[in-house]
């Protein structure tokens, strides 16, 4: 195919300057908590909840529809994660989970304890094998410093994927827990905010890490670049893959997250910036969902690309372009094993976003810092390097045995329960 240079997406750029933007060890066996917390609901499945609106149908504006790019575009951070793709990071590239772009730092001297905290979790949900291999990573690194006498115990509930319950699990945390320090994956942005505000309320530190809230109260909030770096990466990527007027069909997990609509506002305006028709979809990471999609899309016509905001349902998307005997799409799909394998095994030109899973360690190495008074940075900007078609085989051979759901990037190897824990994938 022609490759199509990309002309300069801003007139500007931002300065690199930071924005400041648990169960006990009995309950790791039960990470929902149900047994203790009446507004837990019965476990769901994908990564969507209930009331998230979804409504994917054949309908090429149900994207637009349910989540308006426009309402989460914001040309400054984008412009600043642009930016950040290329930065230099703090830190040994060897230990990229404890990496951060330099910026400002928090002070945390008045946390400084000999004591082992007990640690409470607010998880957002493990519904899906990114969360999953995450939360086995977090549980390895916990290990260690309990270990080391860090942490006591880490009091765990899981709000799968529900607002409510995970206000309700923060409300718990701070009224009954006796908790010394919060941990917070949010699952949703507005939402949550007023909870994670509560508990800075208490004095306590808070890590807020993965999805962001509206607030800047936590003691650090940790992620990769983020939703406009992935979204930047991979719309790049098939712009320089296809020719103007292409098709590409845009593959989205669920509304209302940051992340996920930050890498879809992102890829959107390269695709208009640059001839690419784009349509979206809402799919809940649903693999028959996703054949349909594109089954349906294939029928009308020819479908050049497939854009994806998580790499959930990939290899359910390059299937239905075999069932119809297309030819394969220029990709992008995740670092989970199961695309980077199906990408090797069918030759298509693809790409690895990532989504930096080691983030999962940082929360409780960062309270280790701030239990030692260390200062950490107040936004904890974590590498996040897309894996190209060069470095695929080396992170094959990396991960050789791990399981189809594992993310090649989870940053586990030092951990004490290599390679087994992650390879039997049970998740604790």
């Amino acid at each position: 195919m022609r490759r199509k240079k990309i002309g300069s997406l801003m007139a500007a750029t931002a300065a690199l300057a930071m924005l400041a933007a648990c169960s006990t060890d009995e309950s790791l066996d039960d990470p929902t908590g149900q047994a203790e917390n009446p507004a837990a609901e019965p476990e769901g499945g994908d990564d969507t909840a209930d009331d998230t609106g979804d409504d994917t149908g054949d309908d090429e504006e149900a994207g637009e529809e349910a989540g308006g790019s426009d309402d989460w575009f914001d040309q400054a951070v984008y412009d600043e994660q642009y930016e950040q793709r290329s930065a230099t990071f703090e830190g040994d590239a060897s230990a990229p989970h404890l990496q951060y772009i330099d910026g400002e730092m928090t002070d945390t001297s008045e946390f400084a304890t000999d004591e082992a905290m007990k640690v409470c979790f607010s998880n957002a949900s493990i519904s899906n094998p990114w969360r999953q291999t995450g939360w086995i990573t977090m549980n390895e690194q916990l290990k260690e410093l309990q270990d080391a006498g860090v942490i006591s115990e880490m009091e765990t509930r899981d709000a799968q994927d529900d607002d409510n319950t995970q206000i309700a699990d923060i409300d718990y945390f701070i009224a009954e827990a006796g908790c010394d320090a919060f941990v917070i994956s949010p699952n949703s942005t507005a939402a949550m905010t007023p909870a994670v505000e509560r508990a800075c309320d208490t004095g306590m530190p808070v890590v807020v890490f993965d999805r962001g809230v509206e607030t800047d109260c936590a003691t650090t909030f940790i992620h990769p670049i983020g939703g406009y770096a992935w979204g930047i990466d991979t719309a790049e990527f098939l712009v320089e893959n296809l020719e103007e007027g292409d098709k590409v069909v845009a593959l989205r997990i669920l509304p209302g997250v940051d992340v996920l609509e930050h890498r879809w506002a992102s890829a959107e305006k390269i695709f208009e910036e640059n001839g690419i028709e784009a349509v979206d979809y809402f799919t809940g990471a649903d693999p028959t969902e996703i054949k349909k999609i594109i089954s349906d899309e294939l029928a009308r016509g020819d479908v050049h690309g497939v854009w994806m905001d998580a790499g959930d349902g990939a290899v359910a998307a390059i299937e239905a372009f075999e069932d119809a005997g297309a030819d394969y799409p220029v990709m992008t799909g995740e670092d989970e094993m199961s695309f980077l394998r199906k990408w090797e095994e069918t030759g298509l030109t693809g790409m690895a976003p990532v989504y930096s899973n080691f983030q999962w360690r940082t929360p409780l190495l960062a309270l280790e810092m701030i239990a030692a008074g260390e200062e950490i940075p107040a936004e904890w900007v974590l590498p996040q390097a897309p894996i190209t078609e060069d470095e695929r085989g080396d992170f094959l051979t990396a991960n050789d045995g791990m399981p189809d759901g594992h993310y090649a990037k989870f940053g586990g190897e030092d951990l004490p329960g290599y390679p087994q824990v992650w390879q039997d994938r049970q998740i604790p």
